[in-house]
């Protein structure tokens, strides 16, 4: 097969989204940010709402996702982004309004927002990244980090006497009345890109159509902050991730 056979159109598997620009990433080698943002960049394009989508991005590593999706894009201050969300949905309701957050961000500073904003019903997405750690800024636990997990902050292990336990966001986000969709997704494997995508694409509906807020987590690994390679990461998210924060709908109004 020559290279000529393998660009025709018919021959085509996959294709860098219109909206994923040329900047080069800047994220470590495994890191699930890179997947989640193409992910967002081809159901925003696929949904034709290139035009119409706002992303709130805050503080960590989220945060430069404006960098690489050519949509509008504003930047909220830390925890910040679903208030911010609301706002902008409520004045431009025709608009696809999403924040993309890490756990530090929405499960710690952001608790009140995002749970006062999904509580609400606005008609907004939050894609929650969870990787258990403040990946950014050193390595701290996180609200998120597992019991007995080693971090830059608990270098003996989380430990629930002294920490408390690790919140689970989305199943608290289940429980409130004014959410539509709460789903929770990784992209380790190609399955599972296809279907974080899927459930990307029905929380971005629900949000167009009124029907309420919706949460969509990504468990994610963050092998910098875990140190640990990116193969080894996988392995460790799932299996002991997963057992934790289990893959699938939580909630489907």
């Amino acid at each position: 097969m020559t290279k000529e056979d393998i660009i025709k159109p018919e021959n085509l598997v996959a294709k860098k989204p219109t909206l994923m620009n040329d900047n080069p990433m800047h994220y470590c080698p495994g890191c699930s940010h890179g997947v989640v943002h193409k992910l967002v960049a081809e159901v925003i394009e696929e949904m034709g709402l290139e035009d119409k989508a706002v992303g709130i991005s805050p503080v960590g590593c989220a945060v430069f996702i404006y960098n690489y999706i050519d949509i509008d894009w504003q930047e909220a201050a830390h925890g910040r982004a679903p208030a911010l969300a609301t706002a902008i949905k409520r004045l431009w309701p025709d608009r696809l309004v999403f924040t993309y957050q890490g756990d530090g961000d929405l499960a710690c500073i952001g608790t009140a927002e995002t749970i006062h904003a999904l509580n609400r019903g606005e008609n907004i997405t939050i894609i929650f990244i969870n990787n258990a750690i403040y990946g950014m800024t050193g390595g701290q636990m996180a609200p998120t980090t597992l019991v007995g997990m080693k971090t830059s902050t608990s270098p003996y292990g989380r430990d629930v006497h002294l920490h408390g336990y690790p919140l689970k966001m989305a199943d608290i986000a289940a429980q409130l009345e004014g959410t539509a969709y709460v789903t929770r997704q990784s992209v380790e494997t190609v399955p599972a890109i296809r279907k974080a995508k899927k459930a990307i694409r029905k929380a971005f509906e629900n949000s167009m159509a009124g029907k309420g807020s919706n949460l969509v987590e990504i468990v994610s690994t963050c092998n910098s902050g875990w140190k640990m390679s990116p193969e080894k990461s996988n392995t460790w998210m799932e299996e002991h991730m997963f057992p934790f924060y289990p893959l699938g709908d939580l909630k489907d109004k």
